[in-house]
């Protein structure tokens, strides 16, 4: 899925560049399928879920599997929690 870290005392907010210093990038892309599904099918999957955020950013920092089919997520614990969050935030805004 998903996982990201802000570059000193940048913007709060997620971004490409949080998501490529955090290395998402190198399982996932915007709009296409790599390893992971493309971030707009993440927002779009989650998009009615109240507590989407959240549980995106859990499964960020401690991963997961069987969501996306047979190949898991890898746990990322060097993103910290808040950043995870601005990172989930940022995906759901992609649909």
């Amino acid at each position: 899925m998903v996982a990201c870290a802000l570059v000193g005392t940048a913007s709060a907010h997620a971004s490409p560049e949080l998501a490529q210093s955090s290395r998402c990038l190198a399982c996932h892309q915007v709009d296409r399928k790599v390893v992971g599904p493309a971030f707009r099918e993440v927002a779009r999957r989650y998009a009615n879920r109240a507590d989407a955020a959240t549980h995106l950013a859990r499964k960020i920092r401690e991963g997961g599997s069987g969501a996306w089919g047979a190949v898991p997520m890898a746990a990322n614990p060097h993103v910290s929690e808040a950043d995870a969050k601005r990172l989930a935030q940022w995906v759901l805004t992609l649909k």
